[in-house]
């Protein structure tokens, strides 16, 4: 049997004439459905909404937090140039014979390598109620002002308020590749970056840091000059 119905014709919703559901039942499934599932579906909305809202409220919280730490050069360590130990080299005088030529040699090569650690403090204020989370950073290590060598960092650290954190970054690059300078200007650049005398030499990183957030990992959008100090004496 075929059932025809006009537009005046149309049974209410919830006839049943003869048994066969009305034509608006047939054709509004999803309206007959909410209709039913009305009740159960706005705690379930809510309960969603709720917790994006106090994620995102966290995520602030966070981003806030590692905003306002104080990140600055605490010392160079472990300062090495052409393979020869320099921390605690105070002028050119203070390599023995051997180092002496082997630095010299590679400045004969045009090939001065430097590698050190440069361990960066991170401080939370103590007034900061929430703990930052570092999970990344990208850097870029200038050298008076000449952009040189590119990193990652990629452990986590926690920042809590009050304390002090410190976070090593450890260095390798060719002064020759970054400086159009002689070989023994190269040299002082390096003893005094490893703390001896002479002129200061100006050392900072631009950085950018990943944080990890409710809502997952939030990687700052431009870098920012987070460390910046002057080392030598």
């Amino acid at each position: 049997m075929i059932y025809r119905y006009t537009d005046k014709q149309v049974p209410a919703l919830g006839d049943r004439g003869n048994g066969v559901p009305s034509l608006r039942q047939r054709h509004c499934p999803k309206r007959c459905q909410f209709g039913m599932l009305h009740g159960m579906r706005i705690p379930n909305m809510a309960s969603v909404v709720l917790t994006v809202v106090f994620a995102g409220c966290a995520t602030l919280q966070q981003i806030a937090a590692l905003r306002s730490v104080d990140f600055q050069i605490d010392r160079v360590a472990d300062v090495s140039l052409a393979g020869v130990n320099i921390s605690g080299i105070r002028s050119h005088s203070d390599l023995g014979l051997s180092d002496a030529t082997r630095v010299g040699s590679a400045v004969a090569r045009g090939q001065l390598p430097l590698a050190f650690r440069l361990h960066v403090l991170a401080e939370n204020p103590a007034e900061n109620s929430v703990t930052a989370r570092l999970v990344r950073m990208r850097w870029t290590l200038f050298l008076e002002d000449t952009e040189t060598v590119s990193g990652e960092i990629e452990q986590e650290y926690e920042l809590p308020a009050g304390r002090p954190t410190d976070i090593p970054v450890d260095v390798e690059l060719d002064l020759f590749d970054f400086f159009e300078r002689s070989g023994p200007d190269l040299v002082d650049l390096a003893l005094n970056l490893a703390g001896a005398g002479g002129a200061p030499k100006q050392v900072s990183v631009r950085a950018s840091p990943t944080i990890n957030t409710a809502l997952g990992p939030i990687t700052y959008p431009q870098p920012i000059t987070i460390v910046s100090a002057t080392m030598g004496h």
